[in-house]
Parts: structure tokens; sequence; C-alpha cells
């Protein structure tokens, strides 16, 4: 009779430490980094995909000179993510294009993002070859956040620059970004 009151308990003891390890799985697991200054002009990057494989859109150029050379380091001076501004970059791609800033509401729901530096010429939906005004509604062809591709957008600027791939260590720590899409060459400095 003791011996099965002892199982019991061991049971029930067993099934109490499994339903509370399974409890604790339910919170979002996702990075919360302040992507590209949470508030940054009032959007949240908070779905930011900091690392990317690295695939360009179709149509996109390499930079014939660029300042910055793909396998060099240069220093980021932006800060659109925590821990970027000041880290080392490694240039993975330069790239001749038209860089956008664009507001959205994300496809998912959710704030609208604003002023979300940067998405490409190739990265907009029938965007053709000039360069498209302040103001112009365009359709996302972008995953770098939760919820952009596919959503319409807001062009609230427009340059035409070297855009560059980058993998950088950012530092707060954490784990190495790489094939980050996209700084602007005004964005970095020489090592």
């Amino acid at each position: 009779m003791k011996s099965k009151k002892l199982m019991i308990g061991l049971l029930l003891l067993i099934s109490m430490l499994t339903l509370a390890a399974c409890a604790g799985g339910n919170e979002d697991m996702s990075p919360k980094e302040d992507d590209e200054n949470t508030d940054m002009d009032s959007g949240s990057h908070e779905g930011m995909d900091h690392s990317s494989s690295g695939e360009v859109p179709a149509g996109l150029k390499e930079a014939e000179n660029p300042t910055y050379e793909v396998g060099s380091q240069a220093i980021l001076e932006t800060d659109h993510m925590e821990g970027m501004k000041g880290a080392e970059a490694t240039i993975v791609g330069a790239y001749d294009t038209t860089a956008y800033a664009v507001s959205y509401t994300p496809t998912t729901g959710g704030e609208r993002v604003e002023n979300h530096k940067w998405v490409i010429q190739e990265e907009i939906e029938d965007a053709g070859e000039e360069t498209l005004k302040p103001g112009a509604e365009v359709t996302l062809n972008a995953s770098h956040m939760t919820g952009m591709d596919g959503a319409t957008a807001e062009i609230d600027s427009a340059e035409q620059t070297t855009v560059y791939m980058i993998d950088y260590t950012p530092t707060t720590g954490g784990e190495k970004v790489t094939n980050h899409k996209w700084v602007t060459e005004s964005e970095l400095s020489a090592k």
C-alpha cells in the first residue's frame, strides 16, 4: 500500500514537472533586439530577419568599383539595430542600385513601420528602372522583416548608391549576423 502511494506520488511529481516545463515553452523565443531602433520613427523592427541566405534579387548588379571591396572590413556608422553602430563589418556583397526608405503596415498586422531603411529597387514589385518618387505607393518583395513581403508601402525617400550586404557581430554581444541586407555607402567608414 505504501509503495503504491509512493508510486502515485512520484507519477504526480513527474507530471507536474513535465507540465511546468511545457508551460515555459509558450514564451516568444524570437530575439528582442531593438532592431533598427525599436521606435525608429515609431516603427518597431522586432521582426527583422538579421541574417539571410545571401541570395540577392534577380537583376541586381554588382558594383564595379565599390568604395568597400568584397572581403574588406569597415565600421558601421548606422544604428538601424541595437549593437550595429561601431561594429566591425565584413563586406559580403556590393551592388549599385536605388535604396529606399519606406513606410508600410505589415501583412501580418500590427503597427505601421515608419521609415524602414533599406529596400532596394529590385525588391519592389514592377519597379522598372526609373527611381520612384517619395509618396509613391508600391508593393514590397522583400522579407527583411515579418510581414514585409507583399505589403503595400509608401516611398519616403530614394537614394542612388552602392548598397552592401555585410556580416558583423553586434557590439552588444550575441550571435554574428550574416548576409545582413542592406547598408548604404554613407553608413560605413574605413576601418
